[in-house]
This record gives structure tokens, C-alpha cells and sequence, in this order.
């Protein structure tokens, strides 16, 4: 699980594997170790990786907020944000 540097706390790591998580990842550690919240320090890099994607999914691609009502269009609204994520990345990373 990978959560904000604002929920980072050592009660929020204990109730978390507390709950059965295995691996707890916050954005900024405030003090906690590494070894405290996940297995390896590969599985902590992942983690950030990870939040980081979605939280430029958010502010790039407009996933913040969806309009469109019910599960099916939120299906869809997921994947054309995914896709035009995808593009602008593959568009940076396209050779010159």
C-alpha cells in the first residue's frame, strides 16, 4: 500500500499491519525506517513509483475528478485517462 507523506506516522504504520498489510509505503517517512515499513527497499521504490504514476494521472490527464456517471463510463473514462497518459509519455520518449 502506498499512502500520502501527510498520513505518515508511526500509529497509522502500526494500524496498518495491524490490518494484515504487508508492506506500508509512505511518501515521506517522518523519522520511520525503511525496514519498519516494507520487506526490501526495491518493494519501498516500487511503492513510490507507483503513487507517483497515479498521482500524475491526477493532474495531467484529469483523473482527479470523473463527471460521468456509472461504473461503465468510469471504466471508460479510466481508460482513455490511462491511454492519453500513455501517449504523452511515449511522445517524450520518442527518439528525435
Amino acid at each position: 500500500m502506498a499512502a500520502d507523506g501527510g498520513y505518515a506516522s508511526r500509529e497509522n504504520l502500526r494500524q496498518a499491519k495491524a490490518c494484515g498489510v504487508p508492506d506500508m509505503a509512505f511518501h515521506k517517512k517522518s523519522g520511520l525506517n525503511i525496514e519498519d515499513m516494507v520487506t526490501s527497499r526495491w518493494v519501498y521504490r516500487k511503492l513510490r513509483k507507483f503513487r507517483a504514476g497515479i498521482s500524475c494521472l491526477k493532474r495531467a490527464c484529469g483523473l482527479g475528478r470523473c463527471t460521468w456517471r456509472g461504473l461503465g463510463h468510469f471504466k471508460a473514462y479510466l481508460w482513455s485517462s490511462v491511454v492519453a497518459y500513455n501517449l504523452a509519455l511515449f511522445a517524450r520518449l520518442r527518439p528525435a
